[in-house]
């Protein structure tokens, strides 16, 4: 297929197909998600961290790997050492910068052509605990440049402990 009809495709086509949307989102730039460059927290040559374009809750964010795995299993072990130290680290500063409860932790590799991440979604005080935080309606990211930058900052610093 074209890169032209590739990209009219939705994500959950894509991945129907047998092609990770992730992967092709990143070959030609945004074409699939949009220009996540200004969601980027991090990024080295092994994970990426962003907050989620689409959030199920504010600080929603997830961390991806580089290099194409379906899941956890499939990834070296090196590499979902990285992925769950830098959600561990990411969940204190979530709740630090945000004020959330707690930070549920999420990986769902459920199409034939998925791309492994994890996702951090936080839950607030008001908020009813339970695995619905999971499935709560999806709503627009709103930049709050502050703390964007808090965590910015935050996870640079101890991205430089663990080098």
């Amino acid at each position: 297929m074209k890169k032209e009809e590739l990209l009219t495709l939705s994500p959950k086509e894509l991945t129907d197909m047998g092609v990770c949307p992730t992967c092709l989102n990143r070959k030609y730039h945004g074409a699939i998600f949009g220009d996540d460059s200004q969601l980027k927290l991090y990024e080295d040559q092994d994970i990426e961290c962003l907050f989620v374009g689409n959030p199920r809750a504010i600080g929603h964010m997830m961390i991806s790997t580089q290099q194409h795995y379906h899941d956890m299993s499939e990834a070296p072990d090196e590499i979902n050492c990285k992925m769950i130290r830098f959600a561990k680290q990411f969940m204190l500063i979530l709740k630090q910068v945000f004020g959330c409860e707690r930070v549920y932790l999420c990986t769902m590799s459920d199409g034939p052509m998925n791309h492994y991440h994890l996702q951090l979604i936080p839950r607030y005080k008001e908020e009813e605990r339970g695995s619905k935080n999971f499935v709560k309606p999806r709503k627009e990211y709103v930049f709050d440049a502050s703390k964007f930058l808090q965590v910015k900052t935050l996870i640079a610093e101890y991205a430089k402990t663990i080098e």
